[in-house]
């Protein structure tokens, strides 16, 4: 079993003293992309929630199944196997510290810069026998991924009825896109399974401190351990029953501007589980660096003004990354209306 060392000077954070969240079986958007009325319910799902779950996705079985063996196999590989993917600076391996301003989480991870050119990628360390294969199963999963990110945008589009079709997905497709992909290992944590702590119980630990996703789109999917929540619009958090077999897809802080806080970028965490291993694989589509970022003009109604100022993604990336998880990016973008 892989457990992540702890020094006396991290301090993990816990949630004490609260009700479960409640579970989200019968109200969480569920998007059919093989379904005519994808791109409506995948507008209101952005409006309402910035969160929703696909299925008839189109990534194939096989590719899921070898990418997430290999990051099984990786994360298996003793700590000082995987500590020469290099120290996540932002990119490579990472344990516990999760960007470069004091949180802490109850996981592992392997954050990897995705472009068009794979051979690129330095995987010499990764799978623990062929780094081709690792590279592969990447290469394959990713691909699939992107075309599924840019479908779902290209659907955004119809939906919002903005032109061309491709305003937003042709961002992602950039070859000098910006994009990302990040493999999360939450180790089940022997505290809360001494302590007979788990999502029912009223302590959890957080494996990963809340946030939300810079980039424009981020897609989601785990193994069928539980452990994600979201933020709804009043605050409250609620549970996300896992499914292997879908997608979720998070509203990025980007797509909120694009189109003027219409979408809204959803809020999300992860609590640690006591028994179970939790793998998950995200991919972030991200423009290119030095795409301007600001409201489509088709999407600000009549007699309304643009909420943020314009930036470029290169701009608001560091901004980002200058901050705590938890902290609101986007306000220092945000117009203040004349009083």
């Amino acid at each position: 079993m892989v457990v992540l060392s702890k020094a006396n000077s991290e301090k993990y954070s816990y949630l004490r003293n609260s009700k479960p969240a409640p579970t989200f079986l019968s109200t969480i958007p569920l998007v059919d992309l093989s379904k005519p009325d994808a791109k409506s319910l995948i507008v209101k799902a952005c409006e309402d929630f910035g969160f929703f779950k696909v299925v008839n996705h189109g990534v194939p079985v096989d590719a899921i199944s070898k990418l997430e063996s290999e990051a099984a196999n990786f994360f298996s590989l003793p700590l000082h196997e995987k500590q020469k993917a290099g120290p996540a600076n932002p990119f490579g391996y990472g344990n516990k510290h999760i960007g470069r301003n004091g949180d802490i989480g109850w996981v592992e991870y392997l954050l990897l810069t995705i472009n068009q050119d794979y051979n690129s990628l330095k995987l010499s360390s990764l799978s623990g026998k062929d780094p081709e294969v690792f590279r592969s199963a990447l290469k394959d999963y990713v691909t699939a991924v992107r075309k599924m990110a840019c479908e779902i945008l290209d659907l955004m589009a119809e939906g919002l009825n903005i032109q061309p079709r491709n305003v937003l997905s042709r961002l992602v497709m950039d070859k000098q896109s910006d994009s990302v992909f990040r493999l999360n290992h939450y180790p089940p944590c022997p505290e809360l399974a001494t302590n007979g702590v788990d999502d029912d119980t009223t302590e959890n630990k957080i494996g990963f401190g809340e946030h939300t996703d810079p980039q424009i789109i981020a897609l989601l999917r785990s193994n069928n351990t539980s452990g994600l929540q979201i933020s709804l619009r009043d605050g409250t958090w609620v549970s996300v029953p896992p499914d292997e077999t879908s997608f979720f897809v998070n509203v990025g802080d980007s797509l909120q501007v694009m189109t003027n806080g219409r979408f809204k970028s959803v809020k999300h965490r992860v609590l640690a589980n006591g028994f179970k291993s939790r793998l998950s694989m995200i991919y972030f589509g991200g423009p290119p660096l030095n795409q301007k970022i600001a409201p489509l003009p088709s999407l600000i109604l009549t007699g309304k003004e643009s909420l943020y100022k314009e930036f470029t993604w290169f701009e608001y990336k560091n901004s980002a990354y200058g901050t705590r998880l938890a902290d609101n990016r986007l306000g220092h973008f945000e117009r203040i209306a004349a009083s």
